[in-house]
């Protein structure tokens, strides 16, 4: 009775811990030129804290930060952290530098596959690039991040910008990353995804069509 007594609390404890969340982005996920408190990952740290179970998300996010960077970094993270769910924001680095779209794929399937050995699902957001990248690149960009979600089963949100990325009111001068007004529709669109993977009914739809 007495080890029953003491192993009580502990599973009681692990009970009530909350599960984490892992993201793994670049500077559209690191507050670029932005506040770290109004950037869309602290918002959504907010939302998660006040679930129940609650959810907290660990942001290894680093601007400048490409498919190759992050999937050296990918290890030691689920090591370190155990995820149950990973959100994956990589390619947009790789794709503005013209990286071949093949190693941008085999990076993202590579970090995938990680995630998946590790026990944890993962949430793939899909990036669009500017148009003057022409329609055969952008095209096969945004078709990796399709591809990937159905043969790996991973979730997926096309376009982590939709209903921002054209509007000039809601980017900063560099046309690349959202100000901190928009950041609550970058929210939107990232919940509207990820809240069916944790049991969460959707609170907001996503914002209008974009690129």
């Amino acid at each position: 009775m007495l080890c029953l007594a003491l192993l009580l609390p502990l599973r009681a404890s692990a009970a009530a811990a909350p599960r984490t969340i892992l993201l793994l982005g670049d500077s559209l996920a690191a507050a670029h030129n932005i506040e770290l408190h109004a950037a869309w990952p602290a918002l959504l740290e907010n939302r998660l804290a006040d679930m129940r179970p609650a959810y907290r998300l660990i942001n290894a996010s680093i601007s400048g930060e490409t498919t190759s960077s992050g999937q050296a970094r990918l290890p030691g993270l689920l090591k370190q952290y155990r995820p149950a769910l990973v959100i994956l924001e990589l390619g947009a680095n790789d794709g503005l530098r013209g990286l071949p779209l093949a190693e941008i794929s085999a990076n993202l399937a590579a970090m995938i596959a990680q995630c998946r050995d590790a026990g944890a699902k993962v949430l793939l957001l899909g990036i669009e690039l500017p148009v003057n990248y022409g329609p055969r690149y952008r095209t096969g960009l945004r078709g990796i991040y399709a591809d990937l979600a159905r043969q790996d089963h991973a979730a997926l949100l096309p376009f982590l910008l939709q209903g921002i990325a054209l509007d000039p009111t809601l980017m900063q001068s560099d046309g690349l990353h959202p100000v901190a007004a928009a950041q609550p529709r970058v929210l939107d669109n990232v919940w509207a995804a990820l809240a069916p993977m944790i049991g969460a009914a959707p609170k907001v739809k996503p914002a209008g069509r974009g690129l």
